[in-house]
């Protein structure tokens, strides 16, 4: 969506003129305080079809209005709007409300919450496996569907195969609390037995760790210099959960 700068600017300096008014006595004592909770509700509770501001804004465009969006909605701030002609006052409050836009925004990004966070959190505390990683190879297998089953008949949220299963005590691999524990163990034993080197894990994990033994590597660089030894789904795997991570690292 295009942003209007000027008529943008126009609004703002509209919908806080009577924020002017209830500051303006106080704005140059340094020790007073505005009402931002109030401030900022009255702000984003504005809008163009508003009966108290409609006579004000009659000049402005439905275009410009829409620019005013990006505070609404809580989108990034663009510093091609300029609010050099609001006072100093206003100008703080505006900062304040972008500011705390642009928090929310980091903030509700840095990590995506699941349904399994205190699974994962558990498993992650008991075989020392990163949550974002064992997230990552959750989304990656099945997408976070606990009743999935593949076309080789791996089961579960981190599709395990019924030999693997048992081999981990798994009774049902179809509850998410044993798939994940026995998961996430699996991957630990494979992060130990490669050396914590997590794409030479990642790889024994999807294709089995006796063919990434057989490639004769020792380290992630040196697998991936001959991952075409290895099968295209493996090769994927471990770009599409390194990419997955990136989505759940807090």
């Amino acid at each position: 969506m295009q942003i209007d700068p000027s008529g943008s600017r126009q609004l703002l300096e509209l919908q806080l003129s009577n924020v002017n008014n209830q500051i303006s006595g106080s704005q140059s004592d340094a020790g007073s305080t505005v009402d931002f909770a109030n401030v900022m509700d009255g702000l984003l509770a504005t809008g163009a079809d508003s009966t108290s501001n409609r006579d004000s804004t009659a000049t402005v465009s439905k275009r410009s209005s829409d620019g005013l969006l990006w505070l609404q909605l809580g989108s990034t701030y663009n510093p091609d709007i300029s609010t050099s002609g609001l006072s100093s006052a206003s100008n703080n409050i505006v900062e304040s409300l972008l500011s705390v836009s642009n928090k929310g925004i980091l903030d509700s990004g840095a990590s995506v919450p699941t349904d399994y966070e205190s699974l994962i959190a558990e498993a992650s505390a008991k075989y020392g496996v990163p949550e974002s990683l064992i997230k990552a190879v959750i989304d990656t297998e099945s997408n976070f569907n606990p009743n999935v089953v593949s076309s080789a008949g791996a089961k579960g949220l981190m599709q395990l195969m019924d030999g693997t299963a048992a081999g981990l005590g798994v009774r049902n691999s179809f509850d998410p609390a044993q798939n994940i524990d026995a998961g996430t163990k699996y991957l630990s034993l494979q992060l130990q037995r490669f050396g914590g080197e997590v794409k030479m894990a990642l790889a024994a994990y999807n294709a089995g760790p006796g063919r990434v033994s057989r490639l004769g590597v020792s380290s992630d660089s040196e697998l991936m210099s001959v991952l075409n030894r290895l099968p295209s789904e493996t090769q994927n795997y471990i770009s599409k959960v390194e990419k997955a991570q990136s989505k759940y690292v807090i």
